[in-house]
């Protein structure tokens, strides 16, 4: 003899798992509905407290020199935010970083304007799920449509976050430096 309470309550049970999947996949689809809406936009300042990587560079140093920051926009407000520095070499730590990229600058004032050939990303940050996955494929688009510069390389920090994060969106480790770690972003022209 069955239980008279299984038989019914089976159906509800069922409903309910089902009315759940459906809840969960609409708040999936509306959490991530702002990417789609989001673009890139350079900053002319970032909140430096905000930044995990490296807080001590304020605006100044994130600003001079061909130096930029960029971030993604979704309905007025920042979601993501990569600093860049644009070099001819490749810094093993921020001292090279601001080195090469004040020489990459001082030596595009002699030609065109066009600051450095590799495109540095020594910081990046994001404030919602995905905003860092995002700005990281918006500035790759960004780079391949220049016409100076051929190569992304990160300064990155010797942190297994860094090296995942890195390593799941598709850049290769380059080089183990003292303090940091460089990864490698292919960009092939069209």
């Amino acid at each position: 003899m069955k239980p008279i309470f299984k038989n019914k309550f089976k159906p509800r049970i069922k409903a309910r798992i089902r009315k759940n999947k459906q809840i969960i996949n609409k708040n999936i689809d509306n959490f991530f509905d702002w990417i789609k809406g989001a673009e890139l936009v350079e900053l002319k300042e970032c909140t430096t407290d905000e930044d995990p990587v490296r807080p001590e560079l304020d605006n100044i140093f994130r600003r001079s020199f061909g130096r930029k920051i960029f971030g993604v926009k979704y309905k007025n407000e920042i979601h993501a935010v990569m600093c860049f520095a644009y070099t001819n070499k490749v810094p093993r730590n921020v001292e090279e970083l601001d080195k090469f990229s004040h020489d990459a600058f001082l030596q595009s004032a002699q030609r065109d304007q066009k600051v450095g050939q590799i495109a540095i990303a020594y910081t990046v940050w994001s404030k919602k799920k995905g905003g860092g996955k995002l700005i990281v494929k918006e500035v790759f688009k960004k780079i391949k449509k220049s016409n100076h510069l051929n190569r992304l390389v990160t300064l990155s920090p010797l942190t297994d976050m860094a090296t995942k994060f890195h390593s799941k969106n598709g850049a290769k480790l380059l080089q183990i430096n003292e303090t940091t770690q460089n990864f490698e972003y292919q960009v092939i022209k069209n």
